[in-house]
């Protein structure tokens, strides 16, 4: 036996020996912090961008033209239903008033003398003393000139609208913005820009938008009882301004009966109270709608829940035996930083909260933290 051969037995052998001095070392479990699932509960609700928009809007236009003598009104203020806001010269609609009232009375006396003809034409009619000819254009006669009273009654009331017109009232109460016009402007009637603005601000609407998709999983909800509406007859909603609380609560008032084809989005209104007149048309919020109460929601937090490259939803929950196992899940709403649990978890399951990190299925595990239900 060569000394090549003799050099690699020892080293066999020394191997062998290190082998059995160093046994293979075991695994350690690894610690976690789990949640024992209990239903509880919840109040669910959802987050959605909305605009704040008028209650009511009215934008002043002149009915008849000419040129405006007055501003009634200081802009920005607030302003009352039927109250004066501009004045047109009202010199040509007062001489139009007093030519119908002229026109009137001589269509009233032309009246009072077809009645006079027809009446003697009447009382002659027996003796023969006229034809029935006569009689006959003696009631024509008087039924054109009373309906000549009429068209003249018409003009006249007519003119008195057109002169009332000249004064420009408010057709709603709210606050108005800045004035298009000033004095001494040419107005005309039903022109197309608006004079002035009327905006009703209190109370006003914030209109958001939500995915149909998901109005008609809430809708199932409500039907299978597994949610149940806050208040029978309305659903609260509260606003976000700028990052802060807006402190009047406000209600859903309805939702649009068509879906956006361009977005899949159905258009949703709420109503809220605007005393101090904080909410403005246009300005940006985020609202808080208060769907409903799941009374047995069983929650996880969002933390614990992975997701595969396809967006199939599963947790890691530990078993009898201490080991790792992994469950798909169906997950719903978020509330706070957990989410409800559709399917795949029961009351009891103890899902893994912390340490998931390196965490295979199949792992044993020493559970160092647990808490029941929130």
């Amino acid at each position: 036996m060569g000394l090549r051969t003799l050099c690699l037995v020892g080293l066999m052998i020394v191997l062998v020996g290190c082998q059995e001095q160093h046994p293979a070392t075991k695994t350690v479990p690894r610690e976690v912090s789990v949640r024992i699932l209990a239903p509880s509960a919840v109040s669910l609700s959802v987050e959605l961008s909305g605009r704040v928009s008028a209650y009511k809007k009215a934008e002043v236009r002149p009915q008849v033209g000419g040129i405006l003598h007055k501003q009634l009104f200081s802009e920005g203020s607030l302003v009352g239903e039927g109250q004066s806001l501009y004045k047109i010269d009202p010199a040509m609609y007062e001489a139009e008033v007093e030519s119908a009232k002229a026109a009137l009375a001589r269509a009233q006396a032309t009246l009072q003398q077809a009645i006079l003809r027809r009446d003697r034409r009447k009382s002659l009619l027996g003796s023969r003393a006229v034809s029935k000819q006569d009689m006959e254009d003696a009631e024509a006669s008087y039924l054109q000139a009373k309906a000549d009273v009429d068209v003249a009654k018409a003009a006249l009331a007519t003119a008195q609208i057109r002169l009332r017109y000249t004064d420009v009232l408010a057709p709603i109460t709210g606050r108005i913005g800045k004035s298009n016009v000033t004095q001494g402007a040419l107005v005309t009637a039903n022109q197309a820009d608006p004079l002035a603005v009327i905006h009703q601000l209190d109370p006003v609407y914030v209109d958001m938008t939500r995915s149909s998709l998901e109005l008609l999983k809430l809708r199932d909800r409500y039907v299978s009882g597994r949610l149940q509406k806050i208040h029978a007859h309305s659903t609260p909603v509260r606003l976000m301004v700028d990052e802060t609380p807006y402190p009047h609560e406000g209600h859903l008032q309805f939702a649009d009966i068509s879906v956006d084809e361009s977005t899949g989005m159905v258009l949703l209104r709420a109503v809220f109270p605007n005393p101090d007149g904080t909410l403005l048309p246009g300005l940006y919020v985020k609202a808080q709608v208060f769907e409903g109460v799941h009374e047995e929601a069983l929650l996880v937090p969002e933390i614990a829940v992975q997701r595969s490259a396809r967006g199939e939803a599963s947790v890691f929950c530990v078993d009898a035996n201490e080991r790792v196992v992994r469950k798909a899940i169906e997950v719903g709403e978020r509330t706070n930083r957990d989410v409800v649990v559709v399917a795949g978890l029961r009351e009891g399951d103890r899902v893994i909260v912390a340490g998931l990190r390196g965490l295979r299925e199949g792992d044993r595990v020493v559970v160092r933290e647990q808490a029941k239900g929130l």
